[in-house]
């Protein structure tokens, strides 16, 4: 008795306890109501848009997008190695029976990804050129990379339901922080004295940005959007619960089926996913004198 009394004194008051769910029900249930017209609207495009991308790359015969990517690891690395590999790393994902999930990852990948360049590269172009909104916004995009994914699943499902489009939003929310700090990290470390002798010379703005600072800062935007991008390959396992189907649809079933085999190919032909994106994207942010081996 004494034991469970000093543990009870000892627990956290409970006049100062106090709890903001039901604050955070009623903004749902309050944007649900007034505004899910307009999201059923946005949910409908986005689900065309990766529908029809998914049957564009369906389209396309295999050997031919193999060619494709190599064609495109060539251009970015100049690497023979590279050209070889990536499309052969791509090719065992078709061997093991995956290569139709493989294009729906894809394809969830791409538009997640696209939206974060849309969204990521003027958000840090913004918190570049104005440091009350860069104070503002960086405690944002902690929680935005830091808050479990299953917390912001919750509101996501019950606005735009199960499928690919909460799926993508979802990835979004996480793949994002990287592209924007990183974009605001580049353009942070421009000399000002380019920019001042730019300004000097009649450019505008706009000039300097689209000539002087994006260009300089590019190696440290593809750096981000490499993160974004392999972040956006890490929720592929968690988009599959709300059913956006893919590569991580195989690593679930093993996981609730205990079937370790169908796991590891799932996980495997992820990770190898992943390294061609990585690889091409990397070359892309190094440029093209880097060449090398894989």
């Amino acid at each position: 008795m004494a034991e469970r009394g000093r543990a009870v004194s000892g627990g956290f008051p409970e006049a100062l306890q106090f709890s903001f769910a039901p604050w955070v029900n009623r903004l749902v249930d309050w944007l649900v109501l007034h505004y899910g017209d307009t999201l059923r609207g946005v949910s409908g495009h986005l689900l065309r848009l990766l529908v029809g991308l998914e049957d564009l790359l369906r389209l396309i015969p295999w050997w031919l997008l193999l060619l494709l990517v190599g064609l495109l690891a060539w251009h970015a690395s100049r690497s023979l190695a590279r050209a070889l590999v990536l499309p052969l790393l791509l090719g065992l994902i078709g061997m093991l029976g995956l290569w139709d999930k493989l294009l729906q990852t894809l394809a969830l990948v791409l538009v997640s990804t696209g939206l974060c360049v849309l969204i990521g590269v003027p958000l840090g172009v913004l918190l570049a050129t104005r440091p009350r909104v860069r104070r503002l916004m960086l405690p944002v995009l902690d929680v935005m990379q830091t808050l479990p994914a299953f917390v912001y699943l919750i509101p996501v499902l019950m606005l735009f339901g199960l499928g690919k489009v909460p799926a993508v939003f979802a990835t979004l929310i996480y793949a994002l922080p990287p592209l924007v700090r990183l974009t605001e990290l580049g353009l942070a470390q421009i000399d000002p004295s380019l920019l001042r002798a730019a300004h000097g010379l009649g450019a505008g703005r706009w000039q300097r940005l689209r000539r002087i600072a994006l260009p300089l800062a590019l190696p440290s935007i593809m750096a981000g959007l490499n993160q974004s991008v392999m972040m956006a390959l890490s929720m592929v396992v968690v988009a599959s619960m709300i059913g956006a189907r893919g590569l991580g649809e195989d690593v679930l079933a093993g996981i609730q089926t205990l079937n370790v085999g169908q796991g590891v190919e799932g996980g495997l032909a992820i990770v190898a996913l992943a390294m061609v994106i990585d690889r091409i994207s990397q070359a892309y942010g190094r440029g093209r004198d880097s060449k090398g081996g894989f």
